[in-house]
C-alpha cells in the first residue's frame, strides 16, 4: 500500500507540477510531526519494514525523510532481511562437516561414562580402541553427557565393591508336627547371594553359633565383615570366634530387621518356597529339607538381582534338538530344566 502511494505521488508530481507537490509534502510532514508528538511508539507491520529496507537500498537520501523510527532500526531490518535471504538460498544445500558416529557407538560411550564415573575421555578412548573403535577424545567428550565435573561413584557401585567381603547371619523359628520349636540358622554371603551354610538346633548357644561360623568360613578367606542382629544368643564366645577368623561384627540397630535385608529375604524365600509346603517332622527332617533347598538355591534357582542366573552361574545351553528334561529339586517342590545329552 505504501509503495502504491509513493508511485501515485510521483505520477501526481508529473501532472500537477512541483509547487502543488511541495505544498502537499508540507501538509503531510506537519501531520507526521503531530503524530510523532502524540504516539510514543508506532506499530509497524512486516510490509512496512520491507518497504523501508528496500528504500534504504535504492535511495541515498532516505535518512532525511524517516521520522517514525530511527535510521539504525531501518539498517537492522536490512541486516535481518539479508540473513533470511541467505538462509533461504542455502536451505536446500547439503550440510557439510564431519558425519555423526553410529548410534550404537554413542550409546556405548554414554554407558561407559555412566558405569565408570572416574573415567575421562582418554580412558574411554583407549577402551574403545581395544574394542576396535577409533574415536577421537573430542568426539567422546561430546557424547559423554556427564551432569557435573565432580567425579564420584554411586552408592550402588560403592556397596557392590564391598559385597565380596560381607556375610550375614540370622536365626528363624520352625514349628514341628508335635509343636516343638526348632531354630534354623543361615549364613549368607552378600556377593551373588550365595547360601554358605544352613543348620538346625533345638537349643541355640553362642558356642554352637561359633561352630557354624567356622564351618561357613572354611574355604572363604576373603570374608571380613559379619552383619547380624543383637540377639542375646551371641555372647563373648561368639565374639572371640569371629575375632579368631578375622571377622568384624557389624550390629544392626535394635528392632530394625530391615537393616539386614539379604538375610531376611533368604529366610522369607525358604518359608515361601520350601517350609510353607511341608510339615516338619523333626530336627533331622528339617536339616535335610534346608540343605536340599540350599543346593537348589545356589545351583538352580534364578535370581532377579543376578540377571536371571543362580549364585553359582548356570551355563546357557544353546538351542538344539535335544529333549528338555525336568530334574526334581527340593523333593519335587521345584524343578530344574536342562537338555538331555
Amino acid at each position: 500500500m505504501i509503495l502504491l502511494l509513493g508511485v501515485g505521488t510521483f505520477l501526481r508530481a508529473l501532472v500537477l507540477g512541483a509547487a502543488t507537490v511541495a505544498l502537499e509534502n508540507a501538509a503531510l510532514r506537519h501531520q507526521l510531526a503531530v503524530l510523532q508528538r502524540s504516539v510514543e511508539r508506532p506499530r509497524l507491520c512486516r510490509r512496512d519494514r520491507i518497504f523501508w529496507a528496500w528504500l534504504a537500498r535504492c535511495w541515498s537520501g532516505w535518512r532525511s525523510s524517516v521520522l517514525i523510527v530511527q535510521p539504525a532500526t531501518v539498517l537492522a531490518w536490512h541486516r535481518r532481511g539479508f540473513r533470511l535471504y541467505w538462509w533461504w538460498q542455502s536451505r536446500g544445500r547439503r550440510r557439510v562437516g564431519r558425519p555423526a558416529i553410529a548410534r550404537e557407538l554413542q550409546e556405548l560411550i554414554r554407558r561407559m561414562a555412566r558405569e565408570n564415573p572416574t573415567w575421562g575421555r582418554r580412558r574411554i578412548e583407549d577402551e574403545l580402541a581395544l574394542l576396535g573403535y577409533t574415536v577421537s577424545a573430542l568426539t567422546i567428550g561430546k557424547y559423554m553427557r556427564r551432569p557435573s565435573a565432580r567425579l564420584s561413584p554411586t552408592w550402588r557401585a560403592f556397596l557392590a565393591a564391598h559385597l565380596g567381603d560381607m556375610m550375614a547371619i540370622d536365626f528363624f523359628v520352625v514349628p514341628t508336627l508335635t509343636f516343638r520349636l526348632l531354630f534354623g540358622f543361615v549364613v549368607l554371603r552378600h556377593e551373588r547371594r550365595a547360601l554358605l551354610h544352613v543348620n538346625v538346633t533345638d537349643h541355640p548357644t553362642a558356642a554352637w553359633a561359633a561352630e557354624q561360623i567356622g564351618a561357613a568360613c572354611a574355604g572363604h578367606p576373603t570374608l571380613a565383615y559379619l552383619l547380624r542382629d543383637r540377639d542375646g544368643v551371641f555372647g563373648q564366645v561368639f565374639a572371640r570366634a569371629c575375632a579368631a577368623l578375622g571377622l568384624r561384627e557389624i550390629l544392626i540397630a535394635p528392632q530394625a530387621p530391615w537393616q539386614n535385608p539379604f538375610a531376611e529375604r533368604v529366610i522369607g524365600s525358604i518359608r515361601r518356597e520350601c517350609l510353607g509346603h511341608v510339615v516338619v517332622l523333626g530336627e533331622r527332617h528339617l536339616r535335610r529339607r534346608l540343605r536340599g533347598y540350599q543346593r537348589y538355591y545356589n545351583e538352580a534357582r534364578p535370581h532377579q538381582s543376578l540377571e536371571g542366573n543362580s549364585p553359582r552361574p548356570r551355563e546357557i545351553e544353546p538351542p538344539s534338538r535335544g529333549r528338555i528334561v525336568a530334574v526334581p529339586q527340593v523333593g519335587g517342590l521345584h524343578h530344574r530344566y536342562q537338555r538331555a545329552a
